[in-house]
């Protein structure tokens, strides 16, 4: 989501001012309290003037916001976004998945595409959905572009935390080399995260 703004925060007993900031699964204030709150875990939400309140098991924190972003915060929290809308899917789009084995994850791409997604590479996809789990599977970076639409998008989708194979400055480099630009990260689930790879704006032609 990407909002951000100053606000005050009182929690456990003490105010101060910081910059909050409403990510797509998080709130996050920084300032001389820190607060990071999981949307998963907040158990109740409530907009009070111009403050936002916020319940969870660890204690209440209240933000003051405004009245016309509280309710807007409240709205979004409530009502996040798809992991399809975060990775920017579009119903019209040509969809390519290679090497992904998530069954929730091509049932849910499936139904928003107008034509089911490709199991295999195909010239002018808009999307490519790519899983990888060593540096040498990112040597196909460079056959990926070719493939790709100018203003298409490869999601490089790699395992994360603990179980992860692959760092994002590997990730990154080989992209530069395949010459390519990263522009965003997503959760992709549990275990996986994804990492945006586009063509620059200068390179695309028609």
């Amino acid at each position: 989501m990407g909002r951000q703004c100053t606000a005050v925060l009182s929690l456990d007993g003490k105010r101060a001012a910081g910059e909050a900031h409403l990510e797509t699964d998080h709130l996050l204030f920084r300032g001389p309290i820190r607060l990071k709150v999981p949307f998963g875990e907040i158990s109740a939400l409530e907009v009070r003037g111009d403050v936002l309140h916020v319940t969870t098991a660890r204690g209440n924190a209240e933000l003051e916001l405004g009245a016309r972003e509280a309710a807007l915060w409240s709205h979004k929290i409530q009502h996040p976004p798809s992991l399809l809308d975060k990775l920017g899917v579009k119903a019209a789009d040509v969809a390519c998945v290679v090497g992904i084995a998530d069954d929730e994850f091509l049932e849910a791409l499936t139904a928003r595409l107008a034509t089911p997604p490709k199991r295999r590479i195909v010239k002018g996809a808009a999307t490519i959905f790519y899983g990888a789990d060593s540096p040498r599977a990112l040597g196909r970076l460079g056959a990926l572009r070719s493939a790709l639409r100018p203003d298409g998008a490869i999601w490089v989708v790699s395992r994360k935390g603990k179980g992860a194979t692959l760092r994002d400055t590997e990730v990154m480099a080989a992209a530069r080399t395949a010459g390519l630009v990263d522009t965003k990260v997503a959760s992709f689930s549990p275990t996986h995260t994804a990492l945006k790879l586009v063509v620059p704006r200068a390179a695309r032609r028609a």
